[in-house]
């Protein structure tokens, strides 16, 4: 920064400065030591001087000792060298007094010190100058400027400065003006008022310390620096100071790590954020056959894992994925395969779906062998209308059938069955889900009323069901939810939920489980029923108290019942209590072992994908269980290695995230029906986001969005932008970090250079 008053009016009469006046300031990065350098050069200039100023960046990481310069004059400036004999040595940092800041300083120089010592302190050390003491530290903490970490002192430390030139108040509130730094006028109030300065015999022969200056009325505009400057090429190659350089580097998101199905979360956002829902789209559909199902039914771990749940609320990611299925009508296109496999896949649920849809857009030939008739499986018969209907479904099952999967209904297969099916294809590939539901070994559990909740749902979806009275479900997951909300809609008088454990316990969405107490179910926890009571028919359920006892090994603590019970009057019970794994289908001679099936000690080419071989529970493990069973068995059965599922690294972490570079957006909720127009209507309760806006909430956790961050906080400018994103000059890298402390979202790294690396910097 450079200030040329060749048409400026004269200075007043300022003699007792010894112009030409040299200043440097010693600090450590963070706590605003060229910008201190700045604001001297901005009171020098109020007085009609000319001025320079810079800083010297030799190491830019928070901490790292730094120095800044100011020459005053009242001519033009021509030096270009730093300071290397200072007539004021401002030091921000007491930690850093010694030899090398007090060099070429001479006797009867200004030496102002941020410290919280007083001058007697010092007795003997620095008689030599004009020695002045302020505690700029804690006044700028009590004061707020900065953090807790690093106080940033300069703007502070500037107000005991021009009290030991003997500048009026007005004069630092003019520059912190021009300067856009109004707020910390007050700190540096405060610090003019409690500098103090070291006694001297010799005082009275150095006026300068409190000498009042006159300003001028007015001052003209300072000339821009390309007006009077011309910059040249460094000849120096900074690049061989350095043991570590950056680059730029692509980290796994949160919620891609934690999307069951495998989904590129974070591609698809910012196709849709860049290029629209088809660009979004032709991502999303690589992995999942059932973008407007998951969009609307996915318990969404994604968004439980997403970086900006920390920060303002986490990105609406199930809802982006129903908004692109429902305003996108791209269809993948069948590649051709080298070698076309022949493959049966037993199972028309989400995970026989899933594979069938992998195996076909990569050429191969799949059917599908249901046993009821239409594919769908649980998303048919178990999902109620109100939050999956029939043609939000039927549209994802056409773009499977279309791409090239043929479908064969009300085929029931048994061992035999099996057998035959294995023989006539390359692969088989079974994906059959949970078996029977579970029921209650309970007194009772026989009466009528009391039913299990799949098929209430599954004759829910059928045919028109009427209830009356009072219903109770048992159970905490999803299915039960569906069946309470269900219940209400088909005229139930109330609803209660019994479940084991608590609330935070129960595995079903957070969502529905909102949704469910909205419209009026009520959950009954800790609670465990024990008997039924009625006479033929259910008209009672006994439940007793739950505690809960140690950590089972999934974590959870163990429900420990009680001898407390109480009796609840219902018309209906609905039993929702989850699902056995039965596989006694299968014939005699087959093991199943991690996923595939075998005959004594040789590998069938016969494997297990969705709830049948993982259990566990819902659409999104199913889809991405079976995508991954169909690529092995493709890579086992073509003899390749097989795609990369996922990424082997940790994903980056909510500390990794520079919030301060985003604002505050809280996320865009879906719209739903009123409560009131819920009850007795199985319409869509859910209607979805707006607009596609929510995308733009998305961080891009580790990926580089071309945002210019690097570019801007290079301290030595050596990142320009190139055709495939940014260009590190590494000739003149110097390694600070910078660029990497300050990526938004993880982007970039830091690594260590070999010998070969330096030595070509040379």
């Amino acid at each position: 920064m450079e200030n040329d008053s060749s048409h400026q009016t004269a200075a007043p009469d300022l003699d007792y400065l010894s112009l030409p006046l040299e200043v440097r300031v010693h600090g450590r990065g963070g706590q605003g030591g060229v910008t201190c350098a700045k604001l001297i050069a901005s009171l020098y200039t109020q007085m009609g001087l000319h001025v320079q100023t810079f800083g010297d960046y030799g190491s830019e990481r928070s901490g790292a000792p730094i120095q800044a310069f100011t020459r005053v004059d009242r001519v033009a400036i021509a030096n270009r060298n730093k300071v290397y004999q200072p007539d004021h040595l401002i030091v921000l940092d007491e930690a850093l007094m010694g030899p090398q800041v007090l060099s070429g300083t001479a006797p009867g120089a200004l030496l102002l010190l941020n410290s919280r010592s007083n001058p007697e302190s010092y007795a003997g050390l620095y008689a030599e100058y004009q020695f002045g003491v302020v505690d700029a530290t804690a006044i700028a903490r009590e004061h707020g400027i900065g953090s807790n970490s690093v106080v940033i002192i300069n703007t502070t430390i500037l107000g005991a400065y021009a009290r030991l030139l003997g500048l009026p108040l007005s004069a630092l509130e003019m520059a912190y003006v021009s300067l856009g730094l109004g707020g910390d006028l007050a700190a540096a109030e405060e610090a003019y008022e409690r500098v103090q300065m070291q006694a001297r015999a010799e005082a009275d022969a150095n006026p300068a310390a409190l000498a009042p200056i006159t300003l001028p009325a007015a001052f003209p505009p300072v000339m821009p620096t390309t007006e009077h400057c011309a910059d040249s090429p460094a000849a120096l190659k900074t690049g061989a100071w350095s043991t570590q350089a950056p680059r730029y580097r692509e980290q796994s998101a949160p919620c891609n790590f934690a999307c069951p199905a495998g989904n590129d979360v974070r591609g698809f956002i910012q196709a849709l954020k860049n290029d629209g829902a088809e660009a979004a789209a032709a991502v999303l559909l690589r992995t999942q056959p059932l973008p407007s199902v998951c969009g609307r039914v996915c318990p969404a771990p994604c968004m439980q894992a997403c970086n900006r749940e920390a920060f303002d609320g986490a990105v609406n990611i199930r809802s982006l994925e129903r908004w692109i299925a429902d305003h996108s009508a791209l269809e993948l296109v069948q590649q051709t395969a080298t070698q076309r496999l022949r493959f049966a896949v037993v199972g028309g649920g989400p995970a026989g779906l899933s594979t069938a849809y992998q195996l076909t857009l990569r050429g191969h030939a799949v059917t599908i062998y249901e046993a009821g008739p239409a594919l769908g499986g649980v998303l048919r018969n178990g999902i109620p209308a109100f939050r999956l209907p029939q043609e939000v479904l039927q549209r994802d099952l056409e773009r499977i059938l279309r791409l090239g999967v043929e479908a064969r209904f009300n085929i029931r297969l048994d061992k035999a069955g099996l057998l035959r099916l294995q023989s006539e294809h390359d692969a088989l590939i079974v994906c059959t889900g949970f078996g029977p539901p579970l029921g209650l070994a309970v007194d009772g559990a026989g009466l009528a009323g009391v039913e299990q909740g799949l098929d209430f749902l599954d004759r829910a979806k059928r045919n028109k069901v009427e209830l009356q009275g009072h219903v109770v479900i048992v159970g905490g997951g999803n299915t039960a939810i569906d069946c309470a909300r269900t219940a209400l809609r088909c005229g139930a008088a109330s609803v209660k939920l019994v479940y084991r454990r608590g609330r935070e316990e129960m595995p079903a969405i957070a969502e529905e489980v909102e949704s469910a107490e909205l419209e009026g179910v009520r959950l009954l926890l800790h609670r465990q029923p024990v008997a039924f009571t009625g006479n033929g028919a259910v008209s009672a359920l006994l439940v007793a108290e739950v505690e809960p006892g140690s950590p089972d090994e999934s974590g959870r603590r163990r429900p420990v019942v009680t001898q407390r019970t109480a009796s609840l009057a219902c018309d209906k019970v609905l039993l929702a209590l989850g699902q056995s794994s039965a596989m006694d289908f299968l014939p005699d001679t087959w093991q199943v072992r991690e996923g595939r099936a075998w005959q004594g000690d040789q590998a069938l080419n016969v494997w297990f994908a969705g709830d049948c071989a993982s259990g566990e529970g819902t659409v999104t493990h199913a889809i991405g269980n079976g995508r991954r069973m169909a690529l092995a068995a493709l890579a086992r059965l073509t003899d390749t290695p097989g795609e990369a599922l996922r990424e082997a690294e940790s994903p980056v972490a909510a500390g990794q995230i520079r919030f301060s570079h985003f604002e505050v957006a809280p996320p865009h909720r879906d719209k739903e029906l009123p409560p009131s127009a819920r009850r007795g209507s199985f319409a869509e309760s859910s209607l979805g986001l707006a607009g596609p806006e929510e995308a733009d909430r998305c961080f891009s956790c580790g990926q580089c969005t071309e945002c210019d961050t690097c570019l801007i906080y290079c301290p030595d400018g050596v990142i320009s932008r190139s055709a495939d994103g940014y260009r590190i000059d590494a000739d003149y890298c110097k390694g600070c970090g910078m660029c990497v402390a300050e990526c938004p979202r993880s982007a970039m790294e830091m690594y260590e250079k070999n010998r070969q690396e330096v030595s070509s910097c040379r």
